[in-house]
């Protein structure tokens, strides 16, 4: 009888076993000892691996000569009809703990499926195919991974260097931030105790609500501060990577990116803009016909249309231009307003005549534009009509059949010199009254679909319309982590920082993000890998479909678990049943073989598809699911090009994703208005890692709100998102604890992404006691004794400690962590307030509520949009705020100044409180008075006016506390010495 003990096999998780004599636990390599079971490894051997998969040592003899037996044939129709039994429909990947049903009335006498059989027989004939030697038609295309360990095994030097390397954080700047962090927990407990311990009864509603609100900072700082224990940096060696895969001489190895370009209103999303990133996408330093960009018009707009067609044009001029210059950026409106000298590092004579002819065209390439948007201005009654003279399909935008239109690329139009470009697609999916279009998830899942179909690169990148390539070097970044065989197997995506042009120097409401990007996103690197941004991400294909990693982590033994009294406790079905169904090996060995598919013919092709009921999971398109079974992206033998647009067409009809896993389980989910945070979310749960890359020279570059409304607008939809999430079943409190393959420290970094909009409530709270303290009289805060004042001083201490430490090792300025503050504040007595009511509304009601914003015209001058004012409700919040605290620092000098010399001592604490929210607030207070050399005097005059007549009458009237009242210093902050 086999023991608990027996060690595990590493490939599908069940034990080892003994010897055929009994005599030990089984090892097949007696070099290294790799634990593997018997039916992986005849599976092994009978792939043609004959030799460890650690060490590569080769099997004894006798193992070698295992062959299928009737036993295992068994064996494997056992675990087919488990499959055929499984119910959980709609799953199906070949890592992943549910797979599709198969259908009853395809189950032969003897209880085995049919298409069983066929697989086996496929096998088989495939089998003497190969022995069949010159026969063979078409040589078998040997996997990149696999190459790559054969020319390491062979000794060549290119495969021996790593295209990437982890720089962790040296250990004089991180033992002493960590130290720091345990040391800040402790004096928080010891805080807290004193706290709870020492009621203020005079004031003891204030005091309640002080503490529930410090208690809960408490929470949100531990969710925020734990999942940077392991910051580290990486770099990239994008030079060993062309080494590696392009051998001059011989055709370029890397691998394919289809790049995704989304928009929809171009009155809004000015199509100049979408343009440039276009343009900077086409002239990407990567082999032209690796490179696909697909752009998704998703208001179906002739305007984007009609530019998109110009754009292609001027692409054929400006494209050789950067390739031939090596300029940087490549997108033409940002290259031609550098305030740089344009001449460094050039030496070609031709470069000055050249650069002047392209800006002129590129001025000229402007005015088309410019006048396809002046007319689009007014819609005709007839609606637009194309140049031939018929209507413009998508007249009715809610309403209009799918478009696709190919520029561009391998059969289309090439450059001026001769040479092709990257394939140029325009998307404008169908859309139908009565139908759901999920906004912009639903725009890339079409993406996804249509990509597949059209070129299937095994990688994608997705950018919104306003962020361009400002490093043309990117992909191949990316590629330096994607392409490595000891690195990307398990990695789902690629997240660069985001990167902004057009703000103010001192960044004043935090538009940059910088703390997030260079620290949070930093900290979870060293865990699971950064949380998708929506933007500047380079996806692994498969890993959008829903399929779990190559090597799925190590999942915990149910049987571990038990209980000092009651012995061991029987593990959980669920558990046991996602153990059994992880089996990677053995779904691969009985019908996801995604190596051998490529040699059936069609008809064996298309059974095996629809019997695996993969339309349930991808929809009914036999092309696309074939598609999403080549782990190396490309064209399936099958595909006829005479069809694949019709087929592109269909899979993004507005209808072909009812019934189906997409936004459920594959693509980019459904369910949020950040669909990027959920995305990543599920991918993580999968156990995926992503990996966060920070190139020296930026890789992307956008535009943000500058101004004040539109800067808490973009807040409240991302804080609406996450109280979406936090009200949906994918909630990171209870979501994905089944599988353990969700780090912890990963796990938290979500529950803060999703609870920190609730903040707000004790935020607001927060802000308030400070007037109500001033006018009332009263504080939070007993009298202090010595140990007490201990406990406060060590944790203001702790608390600038720690930023200090945090600045040290992240490089972030003492400025840009003072505005990061700042805006913590702004954002969360403001925008994510109304976030958590309208998330409620939403959720809970059905109630959409939008909040409306009115602007006035801005100046012509820099950074003149940051000085418009836009009233909205979200502005009501903070600004009461600001008058209350003013209020009540005005009325706090004016009682102190009634009262005498021995009123003052306490009146610091107070004051000192209010200052805490007004500079917190000085931002938002500086961005509702505008410029300050354009305030009217008048305004002055009065505000100064009106806070003395206020000082005055409140010195008169003294309306909460009375003149004999004696009790006032006993509720107020004193130390006792």
């Amino acid at each position: 009888m086999m023991q608990p003990e027996t060690p595990i096999c590493n490939t599908c998780g069940e034990q080892l076993g003994f010897n055929s004599d009994g005599t030990g636990v089984f090892v097949a390599c007696h070099e290294c000892n790799f634990p593997i079971c018997k039916a992986c490894l005849e599976y092994e051997i009978n792939e043609g691996h004959t030799g460890c998969i650690q060490c590569g040592t080769p099997y004894d003899g006798s193992l070698t000569k295992v062959g299928v037996t009737e036993k295992e044939s068994v064996a494997l129709n056992t675990m087919a009809d488990h499959l055929s039994n499984n119910q959980d429909a709609g799953l199906h990947a070949r890592n992943m703990s549910t797979v599709s049903t198969v259908d009853s009335e395809m189950i032969d006498e003897g209880g085995n499926p049919i298409w069983k059989n066929r697989v086996e027989s496929w096998k088989d004939k495939k089998n003497k195919k190969k022995k069949g030697g010159g026969k063979v038609a078409k040589e078998v295309q040997v996997p990149i991974d696999q190459q790559i360990e054969e020319r390491q095994q062979s000794g060549e030097p290119n495969a021996m260097q790593p295209l990437s390397q982890i720089i962790p954080i040296p250990k004089s700047q991180i033992t002493p931030y960590r130290i720091v962090i345990i040391i800040r927990l402790i004096i928080l407990g010891l805080f807290f105790h004193y706290r709870i311990t020492n009621p203020v009864e005079s004031s003891y509603g204030l005091w309640l609500t002080s503490v529930i609100c410090e208690i809960w900072f408490a929470i949100s700082w531990v969710l925020d501060q734990f999942p940077k224990w392991y910051p580290i940096n990486r770099i990239t060696f994008t030079d060993e990577l062309s080494a590696r895969y392009e051998r001059e001489g011989e055709p370029s190895e890397l691998a394919a990116v289809d790049f995704f370009v989304s928009t929809v209103d171009p009155l809004k999303e000015p199509p100049l803009i979408t343009a440039n990133t276009v343009l900077s996408i086409l002239a990407v330093d990567y082999p032209v016909d690796k490179v696909s960009c697909y752009v998704s018009d998703d208001g179906a707009a002739m305007l984007t249309f009609e530019s998109l067609v110009e754009t292609a044009e001027f692409a054929r001029k400006w494209v050789p231009f950067c390739k031939t210059f090596s300029i940087e950026p490549r997108a033409p409106e940002f290259y031609f307003s550098q305030k740089i000298d344009y001449l460094k590092d050039k030496v070609q004579p031709s470069f000055v005549k050249e650069r002047r002819a392209m800006k002129r065209d590129y001025e000229e390439y402007k005015v088309r534009v410019n006048a396809l948007v002046a007319k689009a201005q007014k819609t005709p009654e007839e609606g637009w009509t194309m140049q031939d003279g018929t209507p413009w399909p998508g007249n009715n935008p809610r309403d209009h059949p799918g478009m696709i239109q190919v520029f561009l690329g391998h059969s289309g139009a090439h450059d001026i010199e001769g040479n092709e470009l990257p394939r140029l697609v325009y998307v404008s999916r169908e859309k139908r009254l009565g139908y759901q279009h999920h906004k912009k998830a639903g725009a890339e899942n079409a993406l996804v679909r249509v990509s597949a179909v059209l070129t299937n690169a095994p990688y994608i990148l997705n950018l919104d319309c306003d962020h361009y390539v400002n490093n043309s070097k990117a992909v191949r970044e990316a590629m330096c982590f994607m392409m490595d065989p000891q690195v990307g197997r398990d990695v789902c995506y690629i997240q660069f920082p985001q990167r902004f042009d057009g703000i103010d120097h001192s960044d004043r409401y935090a538009n940059r993000n910088t703390v997030f990007f260079d620290v949070n996103m930093k900290g979870l690197d060293g865990i699971q890998g950064p949380v998708y941004v929506g933007t500047g991400c380079v996806f692994y294909r498969q890993a959008l479909y829903g399929y779990g990693p190559q090597s799925l982590p190590t999942l915990p033994n149910p049987s571990s678990s038990s209980c000092c009294c009651c012995g061991p406790k029987k593990p959980k079905k669920d558990i046991e049943e996602f153990k059994r169904d992880s089996r990677r090996d053995d779904l691969n060995a009985a019908i996801f073989n995604l190596k051998e598919i490529e040699s059936y013919d069609d008809y064996e092709r298309s059974l095996l598809i629809s019997q695996m009921s993969f339309e349930k999971t991808f929809g009914m398109s036999s092309v696309f699911i074939e598609s999403t079974l080549m782990e190396n992206g490309g064209l399936a033998e099958s595909a006829n090009p005479a069809t694949m647009i019709n087929e592109a067409i269909h899979v993004i009809s507005c209808g072909y994703e009812e019934k189906t896993a997409w936004g459920k389980e594959i693509g980019w989910i459904y369910g949020s208005v950040t669909e990027d945070i959920l995305t990543g979310f599920k991918m993580h749960c999968r156990g995926w890692r992503s990996i966060y890359c920070m190139p020296v020279r930026p890789a992307f570059k956008g535009s943000a709100p500058i101004n004040l409304s539109d800067r808490l607008h973009q807040v409240l939809r991302w804080a609406l998102g996450s109280v979406e999430i936090f009200l949906s079943r994918h909630c990171p409190l209870w979501y994905g604890w089944g599988g353990g393959r969700l780090k912890l420290l990963q796990r938290l970094a979500y529950i803060n992404t999703i609870v920190y909009p609730f903040t707000s409530l004790p935020l607001v709270a927060y802000c308030t006691l400070p007037a109500i303290c001033l006018l009332t009289g009263k504080f939070i805060i007993p009298t202090l004794s010595n140990l007490a004042a201990v406990w406060f001083l060590g944790l203001f201490l702790s608390i600038i400690t720690t930023s200090v430490l945090e600045i040290r090792w992240s490089g972030v300025s003492i400025e840009e962590l003072w505005r990061n503050e700042q805006f913590w504040v702004i954002g969360g007595v403001s925008a994510h307030l109304f976030a958590v009511f309208q998330g409620f509304l939403k959720m809970l009601a059905g109630v959409d509520t939008n909040f409306t914003v009115t602007a006035k015209a801005a100046d012509d001058l820099e950074f003149g949009e940051l000085y418009m004012i836009k009233w909205t409700t979200v502005l009501i919040p903070p600004t009461t705020l600001l008058v209350l605290n003013l209020v009540g620092v005005v009325a706090g000098f004016s009682d102190a100044l009634n009262k005498g010399y021995e009123a003052w001592g306490p009146l610091f604490g107070k004051v000192f409180f209010a200052f805490w929210v007004i500079l917190h607030l000085y931002p938002f207070l500086k961005g509702l008075m505008g410029r300050q050399n354009r305030t009217p005097t008048i305004v002055i005059l009065w505000s100064v006016l009106l806070a003395s007549v206020f000082s005055l009458v409140w010195v008169k009237i003294d309306p909460f506390v009375s003149k004999g009242d004696s009790s006032l210093t006993q509720g107020c902050i004193a130390i006792d010495c």
